[in-house]
């Protein structure tokens, strides 16, 4: 049928919607401006799309006998541990980290429910290897910083991933997904694009957060953003690797 939007904030409008036409949501409605939040506007605004509509989707879950699909993220970790998994406690940093916990903890209160918490996601829309991949067209030799270290998440795996959970009728809970393959910092990204765009690996300056963090204001973020992802495996699915995917995604 014809796309129709919906405001998930505001409670009349989710109220009003014919939910009985559906069995599972998907929200992939978020506030991600992670620097932003930061502002009084911005707090609450990460707020009322991160925490706030994610609970109001989880009360008409169970309202509507509905499966409940969240996208979350790993900025509800401090990055202290060098790989994450599902059970690890949450330790939000900033503003936009602490309301992606706070609608990690709403949506699990649904009787059926996943949370899918990714890295680092690549998709449409502007993005770290599409601006990498315009400064390498455009001969800048950026900065980049090397100190926070993760995976990259390509948007089309994330859905693939969705729908083999939902196939084989995972158990409610929190599955952790992003591509395989080593662990990189931005930095290492940034290279991988450049000589992708036939510019040279050295064209990329490495620099510390702290360096880059000079005359901004920055929400505090991650230094470790790796996700273990054996139980998304052992659910039958593996995750392409990130190198692979990038390759593909550069030459689009």
């Amino acid at each position: 049928g014809a796309e129709h939007a919906l405001d998930v904030t505001d409670p009349a409008a989710v109220a009003d919607w014919p939910w009985h036409e559906h069995d599972v949501v998907l929200n992939a409605a978020a506030y991600t401006a992670v620097d932003a939040a930061e502002t009084p506007e911005g707090r609450r605004a990460a707020w009322a799309a991160n925490a706030q509509a994610p609970a109001t989707l989880a009360r008409i879950a169970d309202q509507h006998r509905l499966t409940l699909v969240h996208y979350s993220s790993e900025y509800v970790f401090d990055g202290t541990a060098e790989v994450h998994t599902e059970d690890e406690p949450l330790s939000p940093l900033g503003v936009y980290a602490q309301s992606k916990a706070a609608g990690d903890l709403a949506v699990g209160t649904a009787r059926r429910h996943l949370v899918l918490r990714t890295s680092w996601l690549i998709g449409d829309g502007a993005n770290f290897v599409r601006t990498m991949a315009r400064l390498a067209a455009d001969g800048v030799s950026p900065g980049v910083v090397d100190d926070q270290v993760g995976r990259l998440t390509f948007a089309a795996d994330l859905a693939a991933a969705t729908r083999h959970l939902l196939a084989v009728q995972a158990p409610s809970g929190v599955y952790q997904v992003s591509n395989t393959g080593p662990a990189m910092s931005w930095a290492d990204v940034a290279e991988e694009v450049f000589a992708r765009c036939g510019r040279e690996r050295g064209d990329v300056r490495r620099i510390s957060t702290a360096e880059y963090a000079v005359g901004k204001t920055l929400a505090p973020r991650p230094a470790h953003s790796v996700l273990d992802l054996a139980k998304l495996e052992a659910t039958g699915f593996t995750m392409p690797d990130a190198l692979d995917r990038l390759t593909d995604y550069v030459q689009a």
